[in-house]
């Protein structure tokens, strides 16, 4: 086949291709995912009322008053919010921003895909110069197996010529409190231990804030869903509710949601 055919070929494919949808307005909608290096506005943005979290008023009161730090264009933290599964990380960055659009702030979430951290660069291009402010959320983050992806993130973080634009803050959650795996010294010896080790305490001090969250006892996990039943008109039994989480093999915020769930479906009603 010669050099014409193909090229005749590549350009009948990209005939039939549809051509990229245009990048979503930056002040029009709520939420957006980062997708393809273009912002796509969220289908729909309906995070659980803050008031609603419960047993985590400490997180919720330092996250929500530097994230209207910065809808206001005062100095900002990036933030990490680390820990157990399901103890409401990320409920909380998104409650927080619906929160404080509620008040009329202007702000809006930008979820970016843990594999894609080499595209934030451009992210920062499409939010920069915008009169909003910009939460960056990169949901259940970890780094596995080398060092490469957390050094590009400390860099990212710590400044360069790549920098954040002043209205954006990155809010990173992770299982781990240091976000890189423990083992990795010992993959990436060959190296040198120590400086793996190094990368991994120093990705973390690179963020300003930095919130912890444990699994609750079962006074918390009651306490989670009697406000849940509460909000959504449901009644429910502790010892039910203590079975479903048994069952589950953990108490958390999740597990309560999950619950309340379960209740409305039961009730035949909505949440």
């Amino acid at each position: 086949m010669t050099d014409d055919s193909l090229a005749r070929i590549a350009a009948a494919l990209e005939r039939l291709a549809p051509p990229p949808a245009a990048p979503a307005d930056p002040i029009a909608h709520p939420a957006y995912g980062w997708r393809d290096g273009a912002l796509v506005a969220a289908r729909q943005f309906a995070p659980l009322p803050l008031a609603l979290l419960t047993g985590i008023d400490a997180q919720k009161q330092a996250l929500r008053d530097n994230a209207a730090r910065l809808a206001a264009g005062h100095a900002a933290h990036d933030v990490l919010l680390w820990g157990a599964r399901g103890t409401g990380k990320s409920a909380l960055v998104k409650s927080v921003v619906g929160d404080l659009q509620a008040e009329g702030r202007a702000i809006a979430l930008v979820e970016v895909p843990g594999d894609r951290l080499d595209t934030l660069p451009a992210l920062f291009d499409a939010v920069a110069g915008v009169a909003r402010a910009f939460i960056l959320f990169v949901d259940d983050i970890a780094f596995e197996g080398g060092a490469d992806g957390a050094r590009a993130l400390r860099s990212l973080l710590e400044g360069g010529t790549e920098a954040r634009p002043a209205n954006a803050r990155l809010h990173v959650t992770s299982n781990r409190r240091h976000i890189v795996a423990r083992d990795m010294a010992e993959q990436d010896s060959a190296i040198n231990p120590r400086d793996v080790a190094d990368d991994r305490l120093a990705l973390a001090d690179r963020f300003g804030l930095s919130l912890g969250f444990h699994n609750v006892d079962q006074a918390g996990y009651l306490a989670m869903i009697e406000g849940y039943c509460a909000a959504n008109g449901l009644p429910f039994d502790a010892a039910d509710a203590v079975r479903w989480a048994t069952q589950r093999g953990s108490r958390s915020g999740r597990v309560a949601w999950q619950y309340v769930t379960e209740l409305a479906g039961r009730a035949g009603k909505a949440i």
